[in-house]
């Protein structure tokens, strides 16, 4: 038996595998992760390094490979874990060990170091007035001064001394050189947080909450380690109950992550954190420097932090005694990877935790449907906060047919109800939030009269539409020609949704002049802190009206704000992809949840082409577990997730005839490798057919058990490994994918 072995942890240097022979003593020992000492380089010099896989062959001279001497000693290194949790998502989601690594080991990359230097006094105190005098005798007035300061403070910073002391560095060395003080630095981890002296209140829980709380503190005393999911309705205090979770966790000496879909949520979910477990907490996000990232995975290794706070990438943190991970609004499209591998953060993190003894808490207002039919098949265990934590009512929801707005003469975005209202607030000085609905938008075709909208008659999706005056199915391929008259009414008002954030500003800046309005978007938050400086803006009621795309309806909690209108509320409901109507519930309910969290109660006005479609009408209702049992019915009916697993192959090629040559020979061998009865579509063309001169096609897979396709992705991936056609075709795996290609 062979193990390969990395010696080096770092970005630059993972590509550098060695092949080591395992001494038959070690055989049962040995898996991805184990630490273990090896005879390195010429002078065979003992080094350690970590097992990332095992084999039966050598890729080498086997009378050249050296053998594994030994387990590394005492070995709890926190890279091993790692190391045999990056071997799991490669087997779980595709790609090569390299890509695993790469992303779940953090950066030694050390970029723009920040290091703070100190002069310490070398003399004791009799020493130091001889040595002094001797300076004032010779008339040396900036060593004098230097000596006089360190005589009373026995370190100063270097900075002080050169800045306020006005003692050049010369004169610095000068004392060094008669060992009279010494020059030390240490490196500084930059800390993202910016101190605020905020003063954290003490809690009075509900009920529910303090069930939650007691139910998790109960089993981890007791040694149980589990995944919970908290359904909790918008408003109902999740984060207080998760900050209490995590003190019980603290308590035990151990530490938490905890998971948030957007760098919006960082600012107001920091504060709260902050405010309770201060200094002993940092952040990651995309938007900080490699330094700085790096800085805060090293304070984490070396116990300087409690709590890391971040989006999905923040799941490595590489905290040596890892307690608990937190999923805030676990039901998040985010939380999936789109780079190889395409892992989900929510199956990485119950596979982290079970590497190291940890927890799990899943939290949401609307649970994705994997979670929710864990939870009802017993895999999880439900914590309900059914309740909002300060009884405030949920707030009142219209329902306005857009239909029944053009019939009567209103070709405007805003309708009557929602222009009455916003004038009503705006006199009470009251804060509203427009959101419209664009995500997952991807060109499908309505009709404004009836609302009828062009789906797939095989796939149950929606066309796309496509330059060349084409509708397609990104599922199956299928085709027909673009329309334009309503096959159902008749109407030529039959098209796509073309308004944006920007033309809804204009329009409201027109109709209320007098209003002070924001707008949220990836156009207003490029900068560096952009999310930041809109939403404390906003808190602070600088402004009136805030429009946004779904970044402003995600766990904010602005107490002024009483009224919430969704303006095209359809946009996501028809988007090619089978979780278009979860999707389109989530964002409803959570849009819905921002209205009335303070004394006032709060409206809601859903704008819509479709009002008697389920997923709006639960979300009007703010029933998550009615829209559950219509959901999953179609899922069970359709095969989709998660009653049935689903795996996207995406091939890449520059050279169109090679990639279709590469897919039917792919296609082709999975069909006689196909043991297990998995259902093969396509290829069919994704929604983008080629980008940047490469073309796209994608295979879909189904079947009921996720071994199965795993067994399947193995076989594919060993065929293209030894096949030399596909050295010019790029083959991705995404299991049960997020979005469609």
């Amino acid at each position: 038996m062979y193990a390969k072995v990395i010696v080096d942890i770092t970005h630059e240097k993972l590509d550098k595998i060695f092949e080591y022979r395992i001494p038959a003593e070690l055989e049962e020992r040995l898996h991805a992760g184990v630490e273990v000492v090896v005879p390195f380089g010429k002078g065979n010099r003992e080094i350690k390094g970590y097992v990332i896989g095992l084999s039966e062959y050598c890729e080498y001279d086997p009378n050249k490979v050296k053998s594994i001497l030994s387990l590394a000693e005492k070995s709890v290194a926190i890279e091993g874990r790692l190391v045999a949790l990056a071997a799991w998502m490669k087997e779980y989601y595709g790609g090569t060990m390299i890509q695993s690594l790469k992303t779940v080991l953090p950066i030694k990359r050390e970029e723009n170091k920040k290091i703070r230097r100190y002069v310490r006094l070398l003399l004791d105190e009799e020493e130091g007035k001889t040595k002094l005098e001797e300076y004032l005798k010779k008339n040396q007035k900036a060593r004098a001064r230097l000596l006089a300061a360190l005589l009373d403070e026995e370190i100063l910073e270097y900075e002080l001394i050169t800045k306020k002391l006005n003692v050049t560095r010369t004169v610095i060395r000068a004392l060094e050189e008669q060992n009279v003080a010494r020059i030390e630095s240490e490196q500084v981890w930059r800390n993202p947080i910016k101190n605020r002296k905020k003063e954290w209140k003490e809690v009075v829980y509900t009920e529910e909450q303090q069930h939650a709380i007691d139910t998790f503190r109960e089993d981890y005393l007791k040694g149980i380690r589990k995944t919970y999911l908290i359904y909790g309705v918008t408003g109902s205090g999740k984060t207080e109950v998760y900050m209490e979770m995590i003190a019980s966790v603290i308590k035990e000496g151990k530490q938490a992550i905890v998971l948030i879909p957007e760098i919006a949520l960082t600012y107001q979910t920091v504060m709260r954190f902050y405010k309770r477990f201060g200094e002993r907490i940092s952040i990651m996000n995309s938007k900080m420097s490699s330094g700085e990232r790096y800085d805060q995975m090293m304070r984490a290794k070396e116990g300087a932090i409690d709590v890391m706070i971040g989006p999905r990438s923040a799941l490595f943190t590489p905290f040596a005694n890892l307690g608990l991970i937190v999923i805030d609004e676990e039901h998040e499209s985010t939380y999936k990877s789109e780079q190889i591998p395409r892992y989900h953060a929510r199956e990485t993190a119950v596979e982290r935790a079970h590497l190291e003894g940890a927890s799990v808490v899943l939290g949401s207002a609307t649970p994705s449907l994997e979670a929710f039919y864990r939870a009802q098949k017993g895999e999880y265990e439900l914590l309900r906060l059914q309740n909002r934590a300060k009884m405030q009512e949920m707030p009142t929801v219209y329902t306005i047919d857009l239909r029944e707005e053009l019939k009567s003469g209103n070709r405007s975005i805003i309708s009557g109800k929602l222009y009455e209202l916003m004038a009503d607030r705006l006199r009470k000085r009251q804060q509203i939030m427009l959101f419209i609905n664009r995500r997952g938008f991807a060109g499908f075709i309505s009709c404004r009269s009836c609302g009828y909208v062009v789906k797939c008659p095989h796939c149950d999706v929606s066309l796309a539409s496509h330059r060349g005056g084409k509708l397609v199915c990104h599922y199956c391929g299928y085709e027909e020609p673009m329309i334009s008259v309503c096959p159902s009414c008749g109407s030529k008002h039959i098209g796509g949704f073309r308004a944006g954030t920007q033309q809804i500003e204009e329009l409201v800046k027109k109709e209320f002049p007098d209003a002070r309005v924001l707008r949220m978007d990836m156009d207003t938050t490029k900068e560096k802190d952009g999310h930041e400086k809109i939403l404390e803006a906003f808190v602070n009621e600088e402004a009136d009206i805030l429009i946004g795309t779904q970044m402003i309806v995600k766990g904010h909690d602005f107490p002024n704000v009483t009224l919430v209108g969704v303006l095209a509320a359809d946009l996501s409901l028809y988007a090619d992809d089978y979780r278009a109507g979860e999707r389109t519930f989530q964002l409803l309910t959570q849009a819905a949840g921002r209205a009335g969290r303070g004394s006032e109660k709060g409206e809601v006005v859903i704008q819509t082409y479709s009002p008697e479609h389920y997923s709006i009408e639960t979300a009007a209702k703010q029933d998550y577990e009615a829209f559950y049992q219509e959901e999953l019915a179609y899922r069970t009916m359709m095969g989709y997730p998660p009653v049935e697993q689903l795996a996207a192959i995406l091939v890449t090629s520059e050279d169109e005839s090679l990639l279709e040559t590469a897919c039917s020979y792919m296609k082709s061998y999975a069909e006689r490798m196909n043991r297990n009865q998995v259902r093969i579509i396509g290829p069919a063309s994704p929604y983008v057919g080629k980008v940047n001169d490469v073309y796209r096609r994608v295979i879909y897979l189904k079947h009921a058990r996720y071994e199965a396709m795993i067994d399947l992705k193995n076989k594919l991936e060993q065929y293209i490994e030894i096949n030399s056609g596909f050295r010019k075709v790029r083959v991705q795996f995404d299991f049960n994918p997020m979005n469609v290609f």
